[in-house]
């Protein structure tokens, strides 16, 4: 469904943000994008979206490339940017049908999704407001509903937990499995390794760039033994010592 061939991304002329990366998500799946800041999380799933520009490589969702079909390829998946603080002037509810236009969602359906969307993540009675006047995790919640309004197979999530409190975050993490059982994948990226250990099927842990390891939790735990934890692994993975 998504593959990430070979793809580079270099920032200065000489600062590799990703280095190489290969990368096929499976339908079905959730796949955690794992790494400590700045190890190229971002930059990687800016390519994915179109936001930036490759140096090399391609990438290619439900058999599309953005250079052939744009259109088509970017209505393959919602996206959930690491900052929320977007179209504050508009009201939640005219964002919400902002989305559903660029998406040509019907109006039947699509007000069948923004009452289903708000009721789950407890935002009926903030619609009316401008998303000025939101916190954070209420932004992060109506940008959310916003990436899913159009129903994709795949899901773009870049540090989607952050701001959520523990009940949104909850039915985030519900819904993210509900799309991956029906043969739909979930890429979402965090530095939080506990996350990741709980929601997902295979997660890859990349650092300055470089794919260090890619595969199940319990191939994960494979590598570390019985009196060490996860983070041991992972802190070595990502040991910024050459």
């Amino acid at each position: 469904m998504i593959s990430i061939k070979d793809v580079s991304k270099v920032y200065g002329g000489k600062v590799k943000a990703v280095d190489h990366l290969t990368l096929d998500l499976r339908p079905g799946e959730i796949f955690g994008f794992l790494g400590p800041n700045g190890a190229g999380k971002t930059t990687t799933i800016k390519m994915l979206t179109g936001i930036t520009t490759p140096d090399g490589g391609e990438i290619v969702i439900n058999d599309r490339t953005l250079e052939k079909d744009p259109i088509s390829y970017k209505r393959q998946f919602g996206f959930v940017p690491d900052s929320p603080d977007i179209f504050l002037r508009l009201k939640g509810l005219e964002y919400l049908n902002f989305m559903g236009d660029i998406y040509n969602v019907e109006s039947g359906v699509r007000q069948e999704r923004i009452d289903a969307l708000a009721k789950r993540f407890d935002m009926e009675d903030a619609l009316g407001d401008y998303i000025s006047s939101y916190s954070h995790g209420m932004r992060q919640k109506i940008i959310i509903m916003g990436a899913l309004i159009h129903d994709p197979s795949l899901w773009i999530l870049d540090e989607p937990m952050t701001g959520l409190d523990p009940k949104s975050s909850f039915y985030l993490k519900e819904m993210m499995r509900e799309h991956a059982d029906k043969g739909n994948v979930v890429f979402f990226s965090t530095h939080v390794l506990e996350v990741a250990e709980k929601v997902c099927d295979r997660v890859g842990i990349i650092n300055k760039g470089k794919l260090m390891f890619c595969g199940t939790m319990t191939e994960l735990r494979e590598l570390v033994s019985e009196n060490e934890g996860l983070e041991k692994i992972f802190l070595e993975m990502t040991n910024d010592e050459e």
